[in-house]
């Protein structure tokens, strides 16, 4: 039964996506924020999918510490499920995600990501490319939009160890906006390159806004603390009311190690 309404949600999510592209194509020619209506009409539609074919629900907690108007934020959120990627808009007036230059080519995709003005930079290069990201997320800043980021720079399965990138403490401290911490616990139902989407309730945490103004380090470490407490007591949760999840942790963790086994290894090699 698990694979057959994943299977069913899998064609109609994919089929969703391809409608709405179609269909909002004018908009391509009309303001940002047409396109971003898309995202988040994409969002909702999903979710009501994921809840109506698979059982899994969406729980939304700490609404209260989002500015009611918005307004300049970075806006650091685990990444666990492609689920966080159309979640996150819905909340959200008039935002910008940083994510990988290939989702920029994408035909149709890609084209409303341009149209929205999204961030598509090339994760090979690093460090390398933070001064020109600093320089576009304070433009993004100084229309009062909210700059989503994933701080680990990618998805990490549910429980697994935390590798946080320092780039997010350097454009927090380059552009003096506060930044909104965002916990969750999605890896546990629809985890990273998963074609099952487990049931359940998927929460999504917005936790207190941390000022702008902190030494660079002592931010990095606040927000990685707050992120990895909140997520680690949402997963605790979800397993306490359904034990058959810890077996999704500890395969999670276990994949999780060996990647990051695996990428230690490489390092190596192109340093030698």
């Amino acid at each position: 039964m698990l694979f057959l309404r994943s299977l069913v949600f899998q064609i109609l999510f994919w089929a969703n996506t391809i409608l709405l592209m179609v269909i909002w194509l004018p908009g391509l020619l009309m303001p940002r924020r047409v396109s971003m209506e898309l995202g988040r009409t994409w969002g909702r539609t999903s979710l009501w999918l994921a809840d109506k074919i698979c059982g899994l629900e969406i729980e939304w907690r700490g609404l209260e510490n989002i500015p009611p108007k918005g307004g300049a934020m970075i806006v650091a959120s685990k990444h666990q499920s492609i689920w966080d990627t159309f979640v996150l808009p819905i909340r959200f007036p008039d935002f910008s995600y940083i994510l990988k230059r290939e989702l920029v080519m994408i035909p149709f995709f890609g084209w409303y990501l341009l149209s929205a003005e999204q961030i598509g930079i090339n994760r090979a290069k690093g460090g390398k490319l933070l001064p020109q990201l600093i320089e576009k997320a304070k433009h993004i800043f100084a229309q009062g939009r909210q700059l989503f980021i994933f701080p680990e720079g990618t998805r990490r399965p549910a429980g697994a160890a935390p590798a946080y990138k320092f780039g997010i403490a350097h454009l927090y401290a380059a552009s003096d906006v506060p930044a909104l911490p965002v916990a969750l616990n999605a890896g546990l139902f629809w985890p990273r390159r998963s074609f099952l989407i487990r049931p359940g309730t998927a929460v999504i945490e917005f936790l207190p806004m941390i000022p702008p103004g902190l030494p660079a380090r002592e931010f990095f470490e606040k927000l990685q603390r707050e992120i990895e407490t909140a997520s680690d007591r949402l997963i605790a949760e979800a397993v306490a009311r359904d034990p058959s999840l810890a077996a999704v942790v500890e395969e999670g963790r276990a994949k999780a190690l060996a990647r990051d086994s695996r990428k230690a290894a490489r390092e190596r090699v192109e340093k030698a």
